[in-house]
Parts: C-alpha cells; structure tokens; sequence
C-alpha cells in the first residue's frame, strides 16, 4: 500500500484527495492556505481534516525511515533473510515492527547475555525442544570456572529462556492482548505521604479498567506519582490466566523439563513481559489521554482567541491592587499609551473619594468609552469604584487577567514599552485585550492564559504544535489588518513566522502604511511563495483596491473584475449592490482550478468585505453583592461567566475567587456527553449554587432548569 492509501481509508478520504493534499503540503503550503483557497484540489476538505493527513503523513514517513534503520541494522548482523526483509517492508505498524525488530535490538548487557557467554546457550535450546530429557543430568556438561555447579548452569540457562520468550513476537501479542482486554490501573497512596498528598485524596485507593479510565482522571493519577505522593501501576485483570496462556506454548505438562520451562516462563513474564507491555499501555494510555486533553485546551484557547472584540475604542484600562495600588492607563483607539498613573482607593490608604474624581477627571480629558477591570485581587472593589464615577455612556468590563503579567515581564513587553515597568503594561494589556482579544493573547504562552485540563502535565511539543496550530486557524480566520498588526500577530499569518513578520513592520515603520497588498512583493525576503500564502489573510482598509479589505486572494482579482465586467459596472458597484451578484451565474466562471467552491467563497466575501466575523463584546455584571465565598449560600441562583471547559464540566467566574463547578450531568436536564456542546468560553450564564465545600475551597453548581 502506499501512503496515500493507508491515509485514505484511515480517514475515509478519497485516495485523489489525500495524495493532492500531501502534494499542496510537499509544495510548501500551509494548512489555512490549503483549506481556504485550493478546495477543488482537496475536494473541500476543512482546517482539521487537512491537519489529520499532514499529522498521518508524517508519522507515516517516520515509519518508512524506521523500517529503513531496522533494516540496516539487520543486515548488518548478516541476519536478514528475504522473508524477514519482505515482513518489515510490508509492515505499516510501528507496534508490530518493534516487536519484529526486538531479538535483533542491539542490547546493554543483560542476564540472557552473561549467560550465553557462559556457553550456555544449548543448554536453554535443550530445555525448549527436548523437553524429555533430565535438566540437571544435562546441565552436567556445562559445568566451569564460570559455571561452578548444576544450578547456576539451570539458572543461567532459565535467563536465556525468558529472554527468548519475552522478545517472541506471537508470545507479546498474547500478553498485549490480555492488557488491551482487561487491563486494570490502580493507584494507592505511597506510605507515610497521606497527610501531604491531600488534593490526590480520591486517589488513595483507586483502581478501574484503563479503557474506561478518563484523560482528567488518568492525568491527576500520574501527576500525583510524578509529586512522589502515589504509586500508579497497570496490569491485566486476571493475571493467572495471562501467564496460563504465555506458558501454553513453552511447557509440556509431565515432562522432566517442565519445572524448569515453568520457572523461566514466570520469570519472562513477571521480569520482561508485564513491565514491558505495562510501559508500552503507560504509554499509549497517556498518549490517549494527552490528546484528549490537548483537544479540550485547543478548542477552550479557539473560543477565547475568537471572543468578540470592543473595536476600535477610547479604553481605559486599570490593573487592580489594594496595597500597591490600581495601575491606570488611557488608550486611544489603536491601543497606544497616552496616560498612566496609580490611584490608591484601597486599603491601607483608603483615598476612595480621590479616586472617584481622578478617574471621572481621566475619562474625560481622554474621551475614554469603556473601561476595562482586571478580575484579579480586587478587581469587583475597583469596579464598584468605577460605577460610583458615574461615567456618562461608558461600558465597564470585567476583563481576564490570566497571563497579563507574563507578558507584562516579556522580552515582547519590554521591546513595547521600554520605559514602562511591568504594573503599567499589566494595565494596558488589560486594556487591550478588551479591544481586540486576539490580537493581545497572541503574545502570550497559551499556557499562561487559564484555559485547559492538566495542560502542564502532557507533552509540551505535543502541546505546543496544537496551540500554536489553533493560534495560526484563528488569526487566519479572523484576517489581520496588514497597517496595524503588530509582529506577534503577523507571525501566525499563513506562510510569513518571525522573521518576515519583523520585516513587514521594519518596511511599514520605513515606508509608511502598505497602499496594496502588491506592496508586499517589496518587502525584503518575502518573495512569491510567501506571498501566495500570506496576502489572502491580510487586510488593508483603505487602500487602493476594495478587495484587499477582503478575503478573497489577490490570484481570484482578475475573475471578480471580469463578473464585474460581465455584470456592466465596476468593483465596488458588485460590492455595494446584491441584486447585481444575484444575477451572476457563477457556472460561467467555473473552468481550470477555479470551481464552485472557489466561486461560492468569492460571493461570500463579497457581500460582507472587512467585517469581522466574532461579533462585538457585551457587557455583563457579576451579582454586587457577591464578593468572596462567604457571600455563597445553597439554593442561590446567580449569573456568572464560563471560564473553562473540561471533559467532566465547565468552571464558572461568579465575580468571587473561587470558581465553581458545573458538573457535566448538571449542564442541562438532559444527557450532555461533551460539556462543549452546551456551552463555550465567556458564555453568561445563570447558575444555581449546589453545595459550598468551604475546607477545600470548591463551590459545586448546577444549570439544570435554569436555561
């Protein structure tokens, strides 16, 4: 099989479609570009689809080139024979090649090996095919200086059977068998770790079958045996039976080598086998439950990247504190600095009454339309002192404070404001991400930014290539405004990274705003492969020609000034009219790569050219008499904010420190199986207080009757 077509029918993929994907992808084309303008090479394939084949073409070639190593390897020892070569050429399962490849596995220097230099392998090789004769009348002949009497001959020879068991390709898949079927993993506190290991307290003494066994619950297990507090293991259900079935092959009941083939057999599987296959399902378990996880973040960080903006507005932005004081910053509408100061309404200096006219002083001088609070320390205090300024037709937001101060210590911030220190570019970060989420929480690590399930205990490429991949899908999704992107943004439009990003703004800083998107041509090593990529995903407002406020690619210009033509009237009549492209039959245009796909993507556009498709913010208020968990009491209903989304529920912002739990059998009076089917990041909601568990900080809460 090629790999076009092992592709293909693991995804349910027409063959053509996978092999003109991979071939897009081999060019030098990026998933966004792939999914968006070639979709009559791909047959219309989507981001996650194009994603599946890519990550499935790479672990393919992987294989190929791990097949080529073994057979080197092989070949090497003069042990490859034409069946043996023709079974790892034809393998496409990385499991069965190393199980293929293990008794050819260069090895450290094991008991079987210490043995066999002994000279006792004929020995083990009696035990296995002559199983009638007497061990210990044969084991006679192999006596030495290295082999001093009958039973360290027997045990030397016992080390090499279980070794030769342990690596035989059919014994392994009985083992993995029992594993796959039945394995179970438990969990018990480590001695003397109780009083320590507290928040892993339902796992003291835990055990269920792994393939029932939940990513959360599999995480917070490994977790807590990383932190040295539990000790985590897997084995098959019924071990007995398992090693009965390993034994069947090896031992003849009756014969005077029976006792011996049972010894060594025991000891392959107790020894080799059960810690092997239970590392190869730690493994694969967490792999699992990785991805899971890594899923859930993706698709939280989608939700939070692609949160309605405010626009472009006058922002006031104030990073709370009470001893140190709230960071003030005013913002003009492009989210540049134009004033910063500290008020102190908090304890210890209580200036409340000066806060209050400083900040009715500020909002006036500098026009300012809404504010933005951080929802930090003191965050529903400093809002309550915003409201009592009585700002005439100015919104206030609760605002996410989660990584604003990683970024505020960034190399990214410093660069930014050199002369500002970290409280103030906390507080314009604040600011900013009111205006534009995306556009600020991309120069943050996503892990700093609050959203996920056990996101520091997966694997952090694994984790890393996900978010950045779902950072890229949303900023190309959105489309970037070409004359106010900063670096940090251009960097995840399709085909540019770090380097043209710092080039497009060196260029623009030296040349002034880009008139069209041809301008990029002249940017310094941004040349015609890059530009293919990247200028369907940049917008310019403004500028010379209408459809580079658009998404549709600078290739398609010429076909939408011929529907023009056809039409009788120019660009911006085809734009501004809907009758005129009601009255074009898109059949017409359809020849070469250019099909109804592309053509239905064009209208689209069209009728909808620089419009951002998130929405507008909206503004929400906490319940004002909710201030810490004190306030809480069962049976209250109150609004509150989603803030993540997990497997087992959703944890809700109620304007108090502590977040509460939605359980996922509270989300709704029916059956939900993923929590994000019923609700999304920074949905408002009203929820209904179940049970407050004061000790260990936790609020349970339910929506069923409420929605």
């Amino acid at each position: 099989m090629t790999v076009s077509e092992i592709i293909s029918a693991n995804l349910g993929l027409r063959e053509n479609q996978v092999a003109n994907t991979i071939s897009l992808l081999e060019d030098g084309a990026t998933i966004p570009f792939i999914s968006r303008y070639r979709k009559e090479a791909t047959g219309g394939l989507n981001e996650v689809q194009v994603g599946q084949i890519k990550d499935l073409n790479d672990s393919l070639n992987e294989l190929i080139h791990r097949r080529e190593y073994i057979l080197e390897t092989i070949e090497g020892q003069g042990k490859l024979t034409d069946e043996l070569r023709q079974r790892i050429s034809d393998c496409w399962d990385a499991t069965t090649l190393e199980d293929i490849y293990l008794p050819y596995k260069p090895k450290r220097k094991t008991r079987a090996e210490a043995a066999r230099q002994k000279g006792l392998e004929p020995l083990a090789t009696l035990l296995m095919r002559r199983p009638y004769e007497v061990p210990e009348k044969a084991a006679l002949k192999f006596l030495s200086d290295d082999v001093p009497d009958v039973e360290a001959a027997l045990q030397g020879a016992r080390d090499i059977v279980a070794e030769t068991v342990s690596e035989d390709e059919r014994t392994r898949q009985v083992v993995r068998h029992s594993f796959e079927i039945s394995a179970v993993i438990s969990s018990k506190v480590v001695k003397n770790k109780a009083a320590e290991a507290g928040k892993f307290r339902d796992y003291f003494d835990w055990q269920e079958p792994l393939r029932r066994c939940s990513s959360h619950r599999l995480l917070a297990m490994r977790r807590g045996e990383a932190e040295g507090f539990l000790r985590v293991t897997i084995s098959p259900a019924n071990e007995e039976a398992c090693l009965e079935r390993v034994e069947r092959p090896y031992v003849r009941r009756g014969t005077p080598a029976a006792a011996q083939m049972e010894m060594a057999v025991a000891d392959a599987y107790k020894r080799l086998l059960k810690p092997s296959m239970e590392n190869e399902f730690a493994t694969s378990s967490k792999l699992r439950a990785d991805e899971e996880a890594i899923k859930v973040f993706a698709g939280n960080l989608k939700q939070l990247l692609l949160a309605p903006p405010l626009g472009q507005k006058r922002i006031m932005g104030i990073d709370p504190g009470f001893r140190t004081g709230c960071k003030v910053v005013c913002l003009d509408a492009q989210g540049n600095l134009l004033h910063n100061e500290t008020i102190y309404p908090h304890q210890p200096q209580r200036e409340w009454g000066r806060s209050v006219c400083k900040l009715a002083a500020l909002a006036e001088a500098y026009k300012i339309e809404a504010v933005a609070v951080g929802n930090g320390t003191a965050g529903r205090e400093t809002e309550e002192l915003v409201r009592e300024a009585h700002l005439d037709g100015v919104d206030i937001f609760l605002v996410s404070e989660d990584g604003a101060s990683v970024y505020s210590a960034s190399p990214l911030a410093r660069e930014e404001f050199p002369d500002y220190d970290v409280t103030v570019r906390g507080a314009v970060s604040i600011g900013r991400r009111l205006a534009d989420p995306l556009a600020e929480l991309v120069k943050i690590d996503p892990k700093a930014i609050g959203v996920g399930q056990y996101q520091h205990d997966v694997e952090p490429g694994a984790l890393k290539k996900s978010l950045d991949l779902t950072v890229e899908s949303c900023v190309n999704t959105v489309g970037v405004n070409l004359n106010t992107a900063s670096k940090s943004l251009l960097t995840y439009v399709s085909g540019l990274g770090p380097a043209l990003a710092q080039n497009i703004v060196d260029y623009r800083a030296e040349n002034g705003p880009f008139a069209s998107r041809r301008d990029l041509l002249k940017v310094p090593r941004l040349g015609a492969k890059a530009y293919e990529q990247c200028a369907g995903f940049l917008r310019i407002v403004g500028g010379e020609n209408l459809l580079d406020n658009t998404a549709v690619h600078p290739e398609r210009y010429a076909l939408v000034e011929q529907m023009a033509h056809d039409a009788g009237c120019d660009v911006q009549t085809l734009i501004a009219s809907p009758e005129t492209r009601k009255r074009i039959d898109l059949k017409r245009y359809c020849a070469g790569s250019v099909g109804m796909p592309t053509l239905t993507d064009i209208m689209d556009e069209l009728a909808k050219p620089g419009r951002d498709p998130r929405g507008t913010a909206k503004v929400f208020s906490f319940d004002p008499s909710l201030h810490s968990l004190a306030d809480l009491e069962e049976g209250m209903i109150v609004p509150g904010v989603v803030t993540n989304i997990t497997k087992f529920g959703c944890f809700v912002d109620m304007g108090i420190k502590v977040k509460g739990l939605i359980h996922v059998s509270q989300l709704a009076d029916h059956y939900v199986k993923d929590p994000a089917e019923v609700v999304h990041i920074q949905q408002q909601v009203m929820v209904r207080v179940v049970e407050i568990d004061e000790e260990r900080g936790r609020v349970a809460l339910s929506m069923k009757g409420l929605q």
